[in-house]
């Protein structure tokens, strides 16, 4: 049976690695993950949000453990190739919007995966879940 895919945005993966509100969400989605019954999936570019974060608040060495580790004991899946379907989805939607680039990455991979967004970026994603063409797990409610 195909499991659902589900797309960490990096502030999802923030709050799990820095046990904030919504950690226990994204805790129980890599468990699901680790037991195969979903597949969890991260767009190296919002990876790099992970990384360049951990690095300003814990510095390099401990930015590249939890690299390493994302990388080759947890469940997540790194998609690390933009694909052309990646590229054209995030241009047209980086030019047709005030959208970052790493959140026009983000739903461009959602689209092209058929993935499930998790995500607390209420502000930046909101007109994207107003569209009603993705869904989404919010691992917090907007305030």
């Amino acid at each position: 049976m195909p499991t659902k895919n589900y797309l960490l945005d990096a502030c999802a993966l923030l709050a799990y690695l820095k046990d904030e509100r919504g950690a226990e969400i994204v805790e129980n989605l890599i468990e699901q993950a680790r037991c195969r019954e979903i597949t969890l999936i991260m767009n190296a570019a919002n990876l790099i949000e992970v990384y360049y974060d951990r690095i300003r608040e814990s510095g390099s060495e401990l930015a590249n453990a939890i690299i390493r580790e994302i990388y080759n004991a947890s469940p997540i899946i790194i998609i690390e190739t933009l694909t052309r379907d990646i590229v054209q989805e995030a241009a047209i939607l980086k030019s047709t919007g005030k959208m970052s680039f790493a959140d026009s990455i983000l739903v461009a991979t959602a689209k092209c995966t058929n993935a499930i967004i998790v995500t607390c970026d209420h502000v930046e994603l909101a007109h994207i879940k107003q569209q009603g063409v993705l869904p989404f797990l919010w691992i917090r409610p907007q305030f």
